[in-house]
This record gives C-alpha cells, sequence and structure tokens, in this order.
C-alpha cells in the first residue's frame, strides 16, 4: 500500500466544488482535486428519502494530510453532515506517486476560509 489517500466528498453546486478544491491545493493539502459535475444522489435524510443533484470531489492527497484536509472539509462545507471518505491507495505508478507527495510536502499554511 502506498502513502497516497483519496479522499470523496459531495457538495450541492460548482461554486462550492472549485471553492473546496482550490482551498486543498493552495493549502497544500491535496496535490489535485477532480470535480466530477451532474450527480443525483438518493440517500436517506433524517427518517426521509431524498433526492439532490450535486457534485463529486476526488482528492488526491498524502496519509498524513487526511486529518488536515478533514478539517478543510467539514469547516468549509455547507452540510450539516458533510461526507469524507477515505480511500487507501494499493498501487500508483512511482513517478505519479513522487509527484503527489512533493505536491503536499511541506508546512501546512493556515488555512483561510
Amino acid at each position: 500500500m502506498t502513502e497516497m489517500r483519496i479522499v470523496l466528498s459531495t457538495v450541492p453546486d460548482r461554486e462550492a466544488a472549485e471553492r473546496m478544491a482550490r482551498l486543498a491545493v493552495e493549502s497544500n493539502l491535496a496535490a489535485c482535486v477532480q470535480i466530477l459535475p451532474g450527480l443525483h444522489s438518493i440517500y436517506r435524510w433524517q427518517g426521509k428519502v431524498e433526492e439532490s443533484a450535486e457534485h463529486l470531489l476526488l482528492f488526491k492527497t498524502a496519509v498524513g494530510r487526511v486529518d488536515a484536509l478533514r478539517q478543510l472539509v467539514i469547516s468549509t462545507h455547507s452540510y450539516q453532515t458533510p461526507e469524507f471518505v477515505v480511500l487507501p491507495v494499493e498501487s500508483a505508478s512511482q513517478d505519479y506517486l513522487e509527484w503527489l507527495l512533493s505536491s503536499v510536502s511541506g508546512p501546512l499554511p493556515p488555512i483561510s476560509i
């Protein structure tokens, strides 16, 4: 297993997706964030089945940045219970892994929200 992690989170719109992605990359918490628009989510919330349009964020980060990324997502999210799912990466190309780790290295700057 590598030190790389993929974090999933959904947001309600493009503006929220771009804001969160930019904050994560500018704060060295993610090397890359991919935004996948056009999700249609069906879920149970407060005892009722709900539906909504969402955008999925795929954060590419290192294991040592996950806690700080969690804080960023939770503190900037509009949902009462934001999704924050961390997936391990079994394998990655060496060049990609080196780029990712170098992109999130160094001290964590203060996160301005």
